[in-house]
């Protein structure tokens, strides 16, 4: 008899349901005292901020109290899955001997659940047709791999995992930001194959771009490559981030004051949480506005 083969989740599975999980990411995760987080943290060791319920003390209080590192952060419901799936609903307080386990587990398994929300987004991309088969076929291993035990989770090559899928959302971002953007501009999708198209996002290629506290203030970013950019601090005020992908981009502190992030690519609940916006910021509707972000609109450039 063949082995049962794991549904696939939707988007809605890949969200923390904190009531579900042992507090995981308040005890497996290190944190460093920083802008961040308020104290030092090493892995393993539970928040002090960690109640007996498993529920965080200070929730309502975290930016005030130094933790925005903690309002930004998203296991992607990876939590609950190492808790009730990968350990049956063993709580780490009362089963010592599997705590350490599931601390190393859980970390690898945050990857594999971003990967799965990264990979479904891709496959709502209709530009990135031609390589769905591919991303269905991806989707359904890294599922398996979430269904792994323990011992085969803590071996498993994440990094290599990680670039054989990178290597497929990067060819289904080229394909949506090819067709997307001569739309955008108002141009021909064919027949432009110097200026349009993907010749135009390449002049936007700003992947691990150092763009810390740099002055974006309009900026046309319509359809770049911002995968693994530093933006931390950056003023993006009124930039325009349509079908621009921002996979891993580092959004810490930037101004996303009346920005358009309208069909932004691979764009995380995470890097919304740990920007600043306002009232005109306009985020894919697949996610939240955040709460900490203004609810009026601040005075900014036209675009460029």
């Amino acid at each position: 008899m063949s082995p049962e083969v794991p549904r696939q989740p939707g988007m809605s599975e890949l969200r923390a349901d904190c009531a579900s999980c042992f507090g995981l990411c308040c005890v497996a995760l290190p944190f460093s005292a920083s802008a961040d987080f308020a104290i030092d943290k090493p892995a393993g060791r539970p928040c002090p901020n960690l109640r007996a319920d498993f529920r965080c003390g200070i929730h309502r209080d975290l930016r005030k109290r130094g933790f925005p590192g903690c309002v930004a952060f998203d296991c992607f419901g990876a939590g609950q899955k190492v808790s009730q799936v990968t350990f049956g609903g063993r709580d780490w307080r009362e089963d010592r001997a599997s705590a350490e386990r599931m601390f190393e587990v859980f970390p690898i398994m945050r990857q594999l659940h971003e990967l799965l929300w990264y990979l479904n987004e891709a496959l709502t991309l209709p530009a990135a047709r031609p390589i769905h088969a591919d991303l269905r076929r991806a989707l359904a291993e890294t599922e398996r791999l979430t269904h792994d035990g323990p011992d085969l989770l803590v071996k498993l090559d994440v990094a290599a995992h990680r670039s054989e899928i990178g290597d497929l959302l990067l060819r289904a971002s080229e394909l949506t930001r090819a067709a997307a953007v001569p739309a955008l501009k108002g141009e021909p999708a064919r027949g432009r194959k110097r200026s349009g198209g993907a010749g135009r996002a390449r002049k936007k290629e700003l992947r691990g771009a150092d763009l810390i506290g740099a002055d974006l203030r309009g900026a046309d970013l319509t359809g770049a490559d911002l995968r693994g950019a530093y933006l931390i601090g950056a003023d993006l005020k009124g930039a325009d981030l349509r079908v621009a992908d921002l996979i891993g981009a580092d959004l810490r502190g930037a101004d996303l004051g009346g920005a358009d992030l309208t069909g932004s690519l691979f764009l995380t609940q995470s890097q919304l949480n740990a920007a600043n916006g306002d009232a005109a910021t306009r985020p894919p509707t697949s996610l939240e506005r955040p709460v900490h972000w203004a609810t009026t609109t601040r005075s900014r450039p036209p675009r460029s």
